[in-house]
């Protein structure tokens, strides 16, 4: 569930950068990308802070 979650928001991700990129968008519009893009960033960060804390805690119990 939140690995398709991180996927799409990663996919979104790359789209918005390749539509900046292009510069056939409108400064409005490039604006309301780049807000998009910060929200699906912060997503994904805490998604992968999560993960980490997952695989730190199973290496911790292999290590007991």
């Amino acid at each position: 569930m939140k690995k398709n979650n991180y996927e799409k928001s990663f996919n979104r991700l790359e789209e918005i950068v390749k539509e900046l990129e292009s510069d056939q968008t409108s400064l409005e519009n490039s604006l309301k990308l780049f807000n998009e893009a910060v929200d699906l960033y912060a997503n994904c960060k805490k998604t992968l802070e999560e993960a980490k804390l997952t695989v730190d805690s199973l290496v911790e119990e292999l290590d007991e």
